[in-house]
């Protein structure tokens, strides 16, 4: 029964497969391929739902040929504009920071300028001030001596008015020559007395009329002087201005990337710490003290905030944020889980023996086999930063080695556990493995 059931089963399948050939005969026609031998001619029947079958696979293949290569063609453009945005993010982040140089030498120069003229305007204050002083004990001795003088005048007029009257009364009972002497005597001394009077005078007119002129001179300086600590302030607050400005960026740098800009700065300092000079005696003026303690510790401050952005300028040396991969590549795998497991870096895909460059300076501790890294190079940066490059096809560097940003380190490839050829880039700080793509994204971000 079973074999009935199934001798049912073929006929109406036959059955239907007649009727689709019948229905696509319109179409597709019933064609026949004749195969010749020298003793025999064969022929294959081709019917409709056979050419039907055909004609769908070779639909098929062509389709799948035209998005694979659309895909392709894709994948090539975004790679090169991942690699001109790269290279356009570089050289904007070394233009900002000549650029910020520039400003940062413009304005120290400006700074320095203001200083000296403020130094120089102290100083003819200060030769002012001396002579002011000088007139002053001038006028004070003259004063003095006006006085002795005026006091001699009233002793002398006084013993003239006692001679006088005494002559007066001599007169009235005597006569003789030594009376006219006396009176003689007595007229030449007031003579005398007199003239002293008068050049006292004179003198302490004079003295006055300095001191006048020296008061205005010096109210003049003092003028002037206001307006050079005004135009030294502002110049400072416009390089105050400047250099926070410029400082903010390069904090976030440091930040984007997960690091401590304080500690940064502390590591930075600890390494570029030296002193030394010869010791000079230590000086004091009293000259304007209020205003010159503002100036000097807003100056003292636009210092501090200059050492902090050349200190930045250092560290961002040190960090590895070039690309290791200046060819045409796709990436192809991110940071973070994959497959159920941590994928602790990145995955550039491309040619085998595409150059590999190191994207900081740095010391290689390691450059051989690893399980898993194939062919590994490890960079040992400053700041605690450690890069890795895995799966290469070829090492140019040894262990030990100093390679500075930009130099060619190895060659791309398949080895370990890879499925094609590609660049395993890893970023390490402090032996925890970071996202590479925050140091690659930070200088196109901030700048």
């Amino acid at each position: 029964m079973n074999q009935g059931y199934a001798a049912g089963g073929h006929i109406l399948s036959l059955n239907f497969v007649n009727r689709l050939n019948s229905s696509l005969e319109r179409i597709l026609p019933e064609q026949r391929l004749f195969l010749r031998s020298d003793d025999a001619t064969r022929f294959v029947r081709l019917r409709p739902l056979t050419q039907l079958v055909g004609i769908g696979g070779a639909t098929a293949m062509f389709g799948w040929m035209l998005v694979a290569s659309s895909i392709l063609v894709i994948d090539t453009i975004s790679s090169g504009s991942d690699r001109d945005r790269v290279l356009r993010a570089q050289g904007a982040f070394e233009e900002r920071l000549n650029e910020l140089s520039a400003e940062r030498d413009a304005r120290a120069a400006e700074a320095i300028a203001a200083q000296k003229r403020f130094t120089v305007a102290l100083d003819q204050v200060s030769e002012m001030q001396s002579k002011l002083l000088a007139s002053e004990e001038r006028r004070r001795e003259l004063e003095t001596g006006l006085n002795v003088v005026q006091s001699t005048l009233r002793d002398a007029i006084n013993e003239r008015d006692d001679a006088q009257r005494i002559v007066a009364e001599a007169e009235a009972t005597e006569t003789g020559a030594p009376r006219v002497e006396s009176a003689d005597e007595l007229s030449v001394t007031l003579d005398v007395l007199t003239e002293e009077l008068r050049s006292a005078a004179a003198a302490r007119a004079d003295a006055i009329e300095q001191a006048e002129t020296a008061r205005s001179t010096v109210a003049d300086l003092e003028v002037e002087r206001e307006e050079i600590i005004a135009r030294n302030d502002e110049i400072l607050s416009q390089l105050e201005s400047a250099v926070t400005v410029s400082v903010k960026p390069l904090d976030e740098v440091f930040r984007s990337v997960g690091m401590n800009p304080d500690d940064i700065l502390s590591t930075i300092r600890s390494g570029f710490s030296g002193q030394g000079g010869p010791l000079t005696p230590l000086s004091q003026s009293t000259r304007g003290d209020a205003a010159l303690s503002k100036g000097e510790t807003k100056a003292n401050q636009i210092i501090v905030t200059l050492d902090q952005m050349n200190t930045y300028r250092i560290a961002i040396e040190k960090l590895p944020l070039a690309m290791p991969v200046k060819s045409a590549f796709r990436y192809t795998s991110g940071f973070g889980r994959r497959w159920g497991r941590m994928h602790e870096g990145i995955d550039m895909a491309g040619p085998v023996g595409t150059p590999i460059y190191a994207t900081g300076d740095g010391v290689v501790i390691f450059a051989g086999r690893q399980s898993g890294y194939g062919n590994l190079i490890k960079i040992q940066h400053e700041l605690g930063v450690e890069t890795r490059f895995g799966h290469l096809s070829r090492i140019r560097v040894k262990k030990g080695q100093r390679v500075s940003q930009g130099e060619l380190i190895g060659d791309m490839g398949n080895t370990g556990r890879s499925t094609g050829s590609h660049l395993h880039y890893e970023v390490r700080m402090k032996g925890r493995a970071v996202d590479p793509m925050t140091f690659i994204k930070a200088a196109s971000n901030v700048f």
